[in-house]
Parts: structure tokens; sequence; C-alpha cells
């Protein structure tokens, strides 16, 4: 296994070819299987121009920022809450955006079903936050799979990914009945409760009150003033309070370093990320993980 990091916070994995081959003459395994998997969080300068046709599907998911990518002579631009699929065999490029790069879930995938689920996605689909939207439940899904690969090779974590993957991919190809799947998805809520799930869903991007008022329809005062009433708090201030609480989960169960960890709750200042979570739980990061091996 090889793990590289390249851009600020990357996580990547290449397997290695002899896992490959394995893969590829499982029974279980055989039907779609990942080669690659990683995530860039604000990829700057991020280019890759294959100008000879792979072997493998592309998967790429933008949560935030922008990019594009260009095949078979035609541009697509991305932005967030957008994933696409370049299907093998076609030489292909694609990039982040100059200005506002993209952060992005990236898988390379084969399999004797792959060309089906790579199918249709060459244009950019659309995965738009609603209240009936499980954005936050896909990147644990994600994050499940790379925690498996990363942890062990042998062939019950390799079978127990790929069919985890497949939930993946099933989660973006049937988006609506992934949604409804859900039995709170259909549940009538307040605003309140509304942009608490806006928040849960964009944990790892930087909001603004223009957003939450565009979001919530809502003017600014008002919105603040249903928080204040019913939280305590101010829209942004919960916004943090929820980060930090991923934060600290982030801290007690995964080996993630602090830059890592900052930049996956769309902070790119760790030590304003760090003043945060001082101010909020009292003690710095580094000193919140150092209290369990006390």
């Amino acid at each position: 296994m090889k793990i590289k990091e390249g851009f600020k916070g990357e996580q990547s994995i290449v397997l290695p070819q002899a896992i490959i081959r394995m893969m590829r003459e499982d029974p279980l395994a055989s039907s779609i299987y990942i080669t690659d998997i990683g995530y860039y969080p604000k990829a700057y300068h991020h280019y890759r121009s294959r100008t000879r046709a792979i072997d493998q599907n592309v998967f790429i998911y933008c949560v935030d920022g922008k990019g594009w990518y260009e095949l078979n002579g035609k541009h697509y631009s991305v932005s967030a809450y957008q994933y696409f699929i370049l299907p093998e065999g076609i030489p292909h490029t694609y990039a982040a955006d100059e200005t506002e790069p993209w952060t992005i879930y990236w898988i390379h995938f084969c399999g004797t079903l792959a060309k089906h689920y790579a199918a249709g996605c060459i244009t950019p689909q659309d995965v738009t936050p609603s209240m009936a939207s499980r954005i936050n439940a896909r990147i644990n899904l994600f994050e499940e799979i790379f925690n498996t690969l990363h942890s062990s090779f042998a062939i019950e974590n390799i079978r127990y990914a790929m069919a985890t993957f497949c939930h993946y991919l099933a989660s973006l190809r049937y988006l609506q009945q992934y949604r409804e799947a859900d039995p709170s998805s259909g549940q009538q809520s307040d605003i309140v409760r509304l942009v608490i799930h806006y928040f849960e869903e964009n944990l790892e991007r930087h909001l603004t009150m223009q957003e939450l008022t565009a979001y919530s329809g809502y003017s600014a005062s008002r919105l603040s003033a249903l928080f204040k009433e019913r939280t305590g708090h101010s829209p942004l201030n919960y916004f943090n309070l929820m980060r930090i609480r991923k934060a600290c989960d982030l801290l007690d169960n995964t080996s993630l370093r602090l830059n890592q960890i900052s930049l996956k709750l769309g902070i790119d200042d760790p030590y304003y990320f760090s003043r945060l979570f001082s101010h909020i739980m009292g003690l710095s990061p580094k000193a919140y993980r150092q209290r369990l091996k006390a």
C-alpha cells in the first residue's frame, strides 16, 4: 500500500498491483473494485492531463470550490455539490479552478460492472443539499471505505470495502431512492431544524450569513433572532460548535494531523482552528488528543 501526500491535507491510497490482481480474480470483488482513492482539500494547482487512455474509470466528487474537465473535445465546469465519472479508455484532462480550487473526493475503479455505474455520468451530476439530503452520511461512507483499506489488505477487508463502494456509488446514481430510504427524510420541520440540517451537510465548507439567508429565505436579523431564541447561539456560532464537535470526534477516533482536521472542517488556517477549538473546548486540540494518553 502506498499512502501519499502532495496537497496540504491530502489523503490518498494507491493499491498495490498484487492486490489489484487479487480483486480482479476474486468472485466478489471483481464486479467493481478500487485501484486508487483519495481526498484533496483546496487542491491549488491540481491538474491532470492523460493523453493516453487508462483502463480505469475516474470518479470525482466536488464538495467545495470549482474545477473543470475536458473529454471528447468538450469542456465542462464543475462546482460544489457535483460529481462526474470519466469512463475508461478515453483521454481526458481535469483541473482545479485557479482562484477557487475544488475540494474533492476521488476514486479510480474497474470491474465487470464498472461501465454500468459510469454510464450517463460524463456530464456533471448535481447532489444539491435539501432537507432530505444525506451528504454527510455519504462522506462517512467514503471514509469507511478509505479507513478499511488503510487498516488492512486482508481479503475480508477488501470485500467489505468494495461492497461499501457499491453502496456509495448507488447513493449517487439512485439519489432519490437513497434520500427516501432515510425515515426522517420526509418529516416536516421548522426553519431552525432546516438550517441545522444544512450545517450537517456542509461541515467541510466555510459558510456565510449570505448563504444561510439565501437558503432559508429569512433575513439575517430574523434568522439570528430565531436561532438565539431556540439555541442560545447565533447561526454561525452554532455552526462552529458543530464543527468543533466533529473535530473532537476526529481527534478521538482517527490519526489525522491537526492541519488535516482543520481542512476537513473548511478552515484553511490551522492557527485559527486551534484558537477556535481552544475557545470552545477550553484546551488546545493537541492537549485534547493527549488527554487520552494520560
